[in-house]
């Protein structure tokens, strides 16, 4: 089991932390509920209908953590990677490590730029078909990666894509994460 920190609250950070929670992983998400979700009104979201944003987030919130990962009102501050860690700092000073960052961050990745991550000409986070960046486990995901261009389901897209990769190394071995119907 590895542990994932997960910067953001919006639709990527959740879904990431999702797929990473009901597989077994140890996830802590940050994020102070401040997404543009809860201004939006989703009438273009497959499977959805028409729902408002902040019952969408409030939702979301409820699903992720009944899947097992512990959401957490703090902001980061400031953020770190080698090769084999990372470190996220709070706003409390505490400092917390894990095997993996996923930065979900909405259309200012201070933290992401704060390491040096390679930007694009748009200004969005360079990141490969995964979301993984030039640091070997630090993951960009959402409209950080494609500033001009935001939609909740592509980023949440984003965040199930960066998952599954995660998911993939910790077995060594490509992951699929298929649920099955109860049986009647």
């Amino acid at each position: 089991m590895a542990k994932v920190i997960v910067v953001g609250d919006g639709p990527a950070g959740l879904s990431a932390a999702l797929f990473l929670a009901k597989n077994g992983q140890e996830v802590e998400v940050f994020g102070q509920d401040a997404t543009g979700m809860n201004s939006a009104h989703l009438r273009n979201y497959l499977g959805l209908t028409e729902m408002a944003g902040t019952e969408f987030q409030a939702r979301a919130r409820e699903q992720v953590a009944g899947a097992g990962a512990r959401l957490h009102g703090s902001a980061v501050t400031a953020v770190t990677a080698t090769e084999n860690a990372v470190t996220a700092r709070l706003e409390s000073g505490e400092a917390v490590q894990a095997e993996y960052l996923v930065l979900a961050e909405g259309k200012d990745p201070a933290l992401a730029r704060s390491l040096a991550l390679a930007e694009d000409e748009r200004g969005g986070i360079r990141t490969d078909g995964e979301g993984l960046t030039s640091q070997p486990r630090v993951y960009v995901i959402g409209r950080s990666t494609r500033p001009g261009r935001s939609q909740a389901v592509i980023s949440a897209g984003d965040g199930a894509r960066a998952a599954l990769h995660i998911l993939a190394r910790e077995k060594g071995k490509d992951f699929q994460d298929w649920d099955t119907p109860p049986k009647s």
